[in-house]
């Protein structure tokens, strides 16, 4: 897997696309309003970026990283995609991407719902729960003391080991939450949702390490 292709290169894009580069990978990067606007982060990101459309990012990226509000979830390119390993960043608010009453009712979860739309992508959860700011400062090298862990949440066992190689490769370790339809235990109003991961929950600015066994026991603590 040399190759990550992202949809959607905003806050938690770009800091992944950062995150990727320095690791090794190449990355192609796009958003919804077209590849001249990405100038400035490919000429920062350097030789190992390169921006196009969604459907250029789905078709060079041996791994897709899907980061679109989720009522833009529709727009992502399904056939490219097809047998591909897709990590979802997202998360569902209402002020933002209107009411959706399937959500609203928890008879699914928002990453069951981009599964939904590419159902022969092999999608997992992650990224979702972490402000950007703290994942661009937060990435240590593997057996670091003060090593950070993602959460995940998957229905394909291989994609979520393939996920798991290059979250340690970009410097996080992984705390595997189960299926698809368990990553409501790290969205928004939930414990492991963003603040175990800053220093101060008053003040974002500074962040401060979360480990395994932290980050397990907030996804244990979430209720419905």
């Amino acid at each position: 897997m040399t190759t990550v292709g992202l949809i959607g290169s905003g806050n938690i894009g770009g800091t992944v696309a950062r995150l990727a580069v320095a690791a090794g990978y190449d990355v192609v990067l796009s958003n919804s309003r077209g590849p001249e606007t990405l100038t400035a982060l490919v000429d920062e990101l350097g030789s190992h970026a390169s921006a196009g459309t969604a459907q250029d990012a789905a078709q060079a990226g041996d791994l897709v990283v899907v980061s679109v509000p989720l009522k833009a979830y529709r727009a992502v390119p399904v056939e490219p995609l097809t047998g591909k390993v897709v990590i979802d960043t997202n998360n569902y608010y209402p002020q933002r991407d209107g009411n959706m009453p399937e959500l609203d009712a928890g008879e699914v979860t928002s990453s069951e719902l981009l599964q939904q739309h590419l159902p022969l992508a092999r999608v997992v959860k992650v990224f979702n729960n972490i402000f950007f700011k703290h994942l661009g400062s937060l990435a240590r090298p593997a057996g670091a003391a003060d090593r950070s862990a993602l959460a995940i949440a998957g229905d394909d066992a291989t994609a979520k080991a393939d996920v798991t190689a290059f979250l340690d490769r970009i410097g996080y370790d992984t705390v595997d939450a189960g299926s698809l339809a368990e990553g409501w235990r790290y969205q928004p109003d939930t414990p492991a949702y963003g603040a175990l991961y800053s220093a101060d929950p008053t003040d974002w600015e500074h962040s401060a390490p979360a480990g395994a066994d932290k980050l397990q026991a907030l996804l244990a603590a979430a209720t419905r």
